[in-house]
């Protein structure tokens, strides 16, 4: 940015302040408008980190305006299908997505994949997390897994999604870990979070298999407690809470979240997409979103997307074979 000034000391003084602020605000005012498209209703992990990262960008000023649309249906299939379809008036869209983009693409939930999008960056993982109802008579994750290995059907396990789907397959995971044959894992599946937990709350499993966030919700409203999640460690939002690992349990994982662009978006906007998004870990707004979520920070950008994505299909598909949903 150049400005020309006169010889008034003052003018020139206020001029040069001028230029210094319009420069600030030119390094920090990145994009001007970033519209998140939501593949699901209100509430749930994806409308939260989609509303809690344009929360973020818009209060640390490097996003001027910032627009939200939920659009839910067909597993997430219908919001993917509308970025591809109307990608030409889709510059400044963000549609958030997670783990499920790869499973239900697996599974021919829908036909397209992340190939058909473009790949922006994964930005925080969120663990899977086992809740109990607070009056259950299990009190750590040790005391299920003995019931299960005595016998498997004796336990139900409660997810939010249908059987193949990630609460389905994060049970299957850790029960695998613990010596047992992950296709005798009971799962009950429900077609929303709030029903599953009304089912373990009614007595009728013993688990919930959920979101780790999710789970720190429910247990400060004082209806569960969480016996065990899938991190690498332990996390700050619930110190008190082990992992799988430490119990001896050989199993991670990290449900991630992040942002795709639509298929034949310019480099140059792929790459302030990116830019953006790797400043608004620096901001006391990011910090305190990420802090009331308790999300883990695995920043990917582009080609390291594409290349985590690549891999978590390989992995997703070798469990999915050996439940027998992919032949």
């Amino acid at each position: 940015m150049f400005c020309k000034t006169k010889s008034n000391k003052g003018l020139v003084a206020a001029i040069l302040t001028a230029c210094i602020t319009a420069s600030a605000s030119f390094q920090v005012q990145a994009l001007e408008s970033v519209h998140f498209l939501i593949p699901g209703g209100a509430g749930g992990g994806w409308d939260t980190t989609a509303r809690g990262t344009g929360e973020a960008l818009s209060k640390s000023g490097l996003v001027s305006n910032v627009s939200y649309e939920n659009m839910s249906g067909g597993g997430g299939g219908k919001a993917i299908a509308h970025l591809i379809e109307a990608a030409d008036q889709m510059n400044d869209t963000l549609m958030v997505n997670s783990t499920p983009i790869v499973i239900r693409s697996l599974s021919k939930v829908f036909p397209q994949s992340f190939r058909d999008l473009t790949p922006i960056a994964a930005t925080i993982g969120d663990y899977g997390a086992f809740v109990v109802k607070k009056d259950s008579k299990y009190t750590s994750f040790e005391q299920v897994v003995a019931d299960y290995k005595a016998d498997p059907r004796a336990i139900k396990i409660a997810g939010g999604s249908a059987r193949g789907s990630m609460d389905h397959l994060v049970a299957a995971m850790a029960f695998k870990a613990a010596g047992g044959d992950p296709r005798q894992v009971r799962y009950v599946a429900y077609d929303a979070g709030g029903k599953a937990m009304a089912g373990l709350l009614s007595g009728e499993t013993q688990l919930l298999s959920t979101g780790f966030s999710e789970a720190l919700t429910l247990a400060e409203a004082g209806e569960v407690r969480i016996l065990v999640m899938t991190g690498a460690e332990r996390n700050d939002a619930a110190p008190d809470v082990p992992t799988l690992k430490e119990l001896g349990y050989d199993a991670v994982f990290v449900n991630w979240r992040g942002f795709f662009a639509a298929p034949g978006t310019p480099d140059a906007q792929k790459a302030e997409f990116v830019s953006t998004l790797e400043k608004m870990y620096d901001t006391e707004a990011w910090k305190a979103v990420r802090a009331r979520n308790g999300w883990t920070e695995i920043f990917k950008p582009d080609t390291q997307f594409i290349a985590f994505l690549e891999d978590q299909e390989k992995e997703v598909g070798v469990l999915m074979r050996e439940l027998g949903f992919l032949k």
